[in-house]
């Protein structure tokens, strides 16, 4: 069932809670917003306000996962890709007029050298990263079955379709609509095989990288904003249990968006 879709929304806007990043301008804007439209807890409100650039947006998004309040972002960043642009009046009646976006994230299960397990949760990519100036090297199985028995790389992803304007395309990965079902593999700077640029996998897809020679090629592994060092395994997968909601204004939507982005020279 595709659930990364665009929809009216059916939430309330009397609550509203404002966040904002550490810059002047979203602090400042924050405290004009709150004074007009009043502010609550994040843990009440039907709808938080996010004020700041595309990476406090998803860190907001983080906080919420979940819980299903959704966040509408207000640009007071640079590109805010997953931002709506920077007006101050009639806010009400844009948050009631917005559409929503529901993301899943991945889930990330990582394994390290020591034994240690981390777990962590990303909405743009899982990413594993060369330590230092060796290339790594990665044996890759989707759902069981060893699809590439050694990638020798500075390092791989997988994204999320939203994600999938973020760092898998500055790798030259494949920008995926939402409603595709798909995720992005994409390696990062791929020495054997030379020709290899990726693969598109379905959204149910459990993949599972192998790191060799650990010791004298380090990895580590990133989802969003959690890092785990010296990884021996991660695993991968689409948890449909949690969903991100993320409010667009009309015609701005993050579909729209995605699908622009392809068609930008």
């Amino acid at each position: 069932m595709i659930e990364e879709r665009e929809e009216e929304t059916a939430f309330g806007t009397e609550r509203i809670a404002f966040v904002a990043a550490a810059t002047e301008l979203a602090t400042g804007t924050r405290a004009r917003l709150a004074a007009t439209y009043g502010d609550c807890p994040v843990e009440e409100a039907q709808i938080v306000v996010s004020l700041g650039g595309d990476g406090f947006m998803l860190e907001t998004m983080h906080r919420l996962l979940g819980t299903g309040t959704p966040v509408y972002g207000l640009n007071c960043g640079s590109v805010g890709f997953l931002m709506n642009e920077f007006l101050e009046g009639d806010l009400r009646a844009r948050l009631g007029q917005a559409k929503a976006a529901m993301l899943h994230p991945l889930r990330m299960h990582a394994v390290t050298v020591t034994g240690r397990v981390e777990e962590a949760l990303a909405l743009n990519e899982v990413a594993l990263l060369r330590q230092f100036r060796q290339t790594a090297k990665i044996r890759i199985s989707v759902d069981g079955r060893v699809r590439l028995p050694e990638l020798i790389c500075d390092g791989i992803l997988v994204s999320t379709p939203a994600g999938s304007t973020a760092y898998n395309l500055s790798a030259h990965g494949p920008i995926v609509p939402l409603s595709a079902n798909l995720l992005p593999m994409t390696p990062i700077s791929a020495f054997r095989p030379r020709r290899w640029r990726g693969a598109l996998l379905p959204s149910g897809a459990d993949v599972l990288f192998e790191v060799l020679e650990t010791e004298k090629r380090p990895v580590a592994a990133v989802a969003d904003f959690t890092e785990v060092r010296d990884v021996v395994s991660v695993a991968i997968s689409e948890d449909r249990s949690l969903r991100a909601v993320v409010l667009f204004d009309p015609d701005h939507g993050l579909s729209e968006r995605i699908l622009a982005e392809q068609f930008t020279v």
